[in-house]
C-alpha cells in the first residue's frame, strides 16, 4: 500500500504564497495522498482572520482537501477562545496530545489524535504543541510533557493502526531526539524552527522532512507499506515561487478580506480628545499605552516605545484603525530592572538617530524604534544626558530595583538593549493595541496621556516643556 504525504508547515498567514502552494498541492494529490499541517498556519497579522475569528483559514485549507493540522504556538496567540472557535468549526482535525486549558481541562476541538484510513492502510496521526513557559500563563494554556503525551497516544492505539505519523512543532532538534526515543513513530513532519529539507532523512529508521517556512515549499514524502516494513519511495520540497495561483483561494480571500472590513470598521466608541503621534517627540497615543501598561500590570513605571505604533488616532476609535495603527502582535509585559540599565535606556531615547533606527525584531511590525514614552516618572534632560529621574516622589537609585510595565519588544532589549538585562518576567494576553482601545475610552486617561513626564532645560536653565 502507497501512501503520499503532502505537508506544509510555519505558513504565518502568508497567504499570497499559499495561494501559489496549493495549487502545487492540487496537482501533486491523488489517491493515494494525505494532506497534513505542521502548525502556525495562522498568526493573525492578516485582517482576514481577525475579522473572522480564525475562519478564513479554516476555510482555505479545507478548500485544498487537508486532513489535519497540529497546533503551533501561534495559533494559540489569539486566546484560546478563538482557538476553540477554529478548531470547533473546523471538518479536519486540530491535534494537539499536550495542550490545555490554564486549569488543565479539554480545550474544545482539539484532539489528541486521529485515525484515518486510507485504502485499507490506518494510520495514527498525533502531534506535538511548543511549550512557551513564559508565555503559557499569559495565554491561558498548560502544556503537559510532549514525551509522556506521545507515549500516551502510541499504547492507546497500539495494534489499532499501520503508520504512525507525528505532526510536530516542536523544533528538528527535538525531533532527530524522539526518532531515536520512539521507534513506533515512523513519520515526523517537523516544524517551529522553519528548517528547510531538500529531501526527507532518515533517523533511527524514522523519516523526517520539514518544507520551511511562509508558504515557500511544499513537502513530499512518498512511501510503501509492505509486510509490516515501511519503505521511503521518495521525498521532496518544490518551491512555491513560480507556482501558478490558485483562484479559489484568491476568491475565499478576498470574501473574507470584505467580511473582516466590515466587522472591523465598526466604531467602539469616539474620543473625547485627538491621540496623536509622533515618532520622536513626547505624544499623547504612546503616553496612554504607557499609562494603560502600568495600570493593567501595577508596576512602578509603564514605559514603551513610541515605534509600537505609526499613526494617531482621530475622532473615533474601531478594531480595523487599532490593527492599522499598531499591528505588532506584542504583549503588555512587566519585569524587574535596575535603575542604573533604566536611566541608560531611557538617555538612549535622547539619541533623535536611535529612535529612527529601524525597529526589527520579534514580533514588530513597525517602522522605526522610536522613542521611550514613560507612566508614573518623570526626566529632566540636557541635550543628550538625564539630570535627574524619578519614578513617583523618589529619585531613581542606580542599585534599587524597579517593576517595569512595557512590552516584550523592550523586554527582550530589542531597540533599548539595557532593558533585556531583567529578570522575574511575566506576560499579559492582550497585545499592545488592546491596551489602547481600553484605555482610550476613558476621558480621564486622554487627559492624563497629554500631561508631559519629560522636560529639558535650556542654556538658562529654564524648565521649559
Amino acid at each position: 500500500m502507497k501512501l503520499k504525504i503532502i505537508h506544509t508547515n510555519d505558513l504565518h498567514s502568508h497567504f499570497d504564497s499559499f495561494a501559489r502552494a496549493a495549487s502545487i498541492i492540487k496537482q501533486n494529490k491523488d489517491e493515494h495522498s494525505l494532506i497534513l499541517d505542521g502548525g502556525d498556519f495562522a498568526d493573525f497579522r492578516s485582517i482576514e482572520l481577525q475579522g473572522t475569528r480564525g475562519i478564513a483559514a479554516i476555510e482555505l485549507m479545507e478548500e485544498v482537501g487537508y486532513e489535519a493540522l497540529t497546533i503551533g504556538n501561534n495559533e494559540t496567540f489569539n486566546g484560546v477562545d478563538t482557538l476553540e472557535y477554529m478548531a470547533s468549526n473546523s471538518s479536519f482535525p486540530f491535534i494537539s496530545n499536550n495542550l490545555l486549558r490554564k486549569d488543565k481541562t479539554h480545550i474544545k476541538g482539539v484532539v489528541p489524535s486521529t485515525l484515518i484510513n486510507k485504502n485499507g492502510l490506518r494510520i495514527l496521526i498525533t502531534g506535538s504543541s511548543p511549550d512557551l513557559e513564559e508565555f503559557n500563563d499569559g495565554l491561558g494554556v498548560h502544556i503537559l510533557s510532549y514525551k509522556e503525551a506521545i507515549s500516551e497516544e502510541i499504547r492507546k492505539y497500539y495494534g489499532h493502526y499501520d503508520v504512525c505519523i507525528l505532526l510536530s512543532h516542536l523544533g528538528t532538534v527535538v525531533d532527530e531526539e524522539l526518532a531515536n526515543e520512539f521507534d513506533e513513530v515512523d513519520i515526523i513532519i517537523s516544524s517551529h524552527d522553519h528548517k528547510l529539507f531538500a529531501n526527507a532523512k532518515s533517523v533511527n529508521g524514522t523519516i523526517l522532512n520539514s518544507a520551511g517556512c511562509y508558504g515557500e515549499y511544499v513537502g513530499i514524502v512518498e512511501v510503501e507499506y509492505l509486510n509490516d516494513t515501511l519503505t521511503l519511495l521518495d521525498s521532496r520540497t518544490i518551491q512555491t515561487e513560480n507556482a501558478g495561483i490558485d483562484q479559489e483561494i484568491v476568491s475565499l480571500l478576498r470574501k473574507n478580506k470584505e467580511i473582516a472590513v466590515e466587522v472591523l470598521s465598526r466604531p467602539l466608541y469616539e474620543l473625547s480628545s485627538p491621540l496623536w503621534h509622533d515618532v520622536i517627540e513626547e505624544n499623547p497615543i504612546s503616553n496612554l499605552i504607557a499609562d494603560g501598561l502600568k495600570d493593567m500590570l501595577d508596576c512602578d513605571i509603564g514605559l514603551i516605545n513610541s515605534g509600537i505604533v505609526n499613526a494617531g488616532l482621530f475622532n473615533y476609535v474601531s478594531n480595523r484603525k487599532l490593527i492599522e495603527i499598531c499591528p505588532s502582535p506584542l504583549n503588555p509585559t512587566s519585569f524587574e530592572i535596575v535603575g542604573k540599565e533604566l536611566k541608560n535606556a531611557l538617555e538612549q531615547s535622547l539619541d533623535t538617530q536611535n529612535c529612527l533606527a529601524d525597529g526589527k525584531g520579534p514580533g514588530f511590525r513597525g517602522k522605526f524604534v522610536g522613542s521611550l514614552h514613560i507612566a508614573g516618572a518623570e526626566v529632566t534632560y540636557e541635550g543628550n544626558h538625564i539630570v535627574d529621574f524619578t519614578i513617583g516622589d523618589k529619585v531613581v537609585v542606580d542599585d534599587e530595583w524597579y517593576k517595569v510595565a512595557t512590552s516584550d519588544y523592550l523586554q527582550r532589549g530589542s531597540g533599548y538593549p539595557a532593558l533585556a538585562n531583567n529578570r522575574n518576567v511575566r506576560y499579559l494576553p492582550e497585545e499592545i493595541k488592546d491596551v489602547i482601545r481600553i484605555y482610550a475610552e476613558s476621558d480621564s486617561s486622554i487627559r492624563k496621556a497629554a500631561y508631559h513626564r519629560w522636560k529639558s532645560i535650556d542654556v538658562n536653565d529654564k524648565i521649559k516643556i
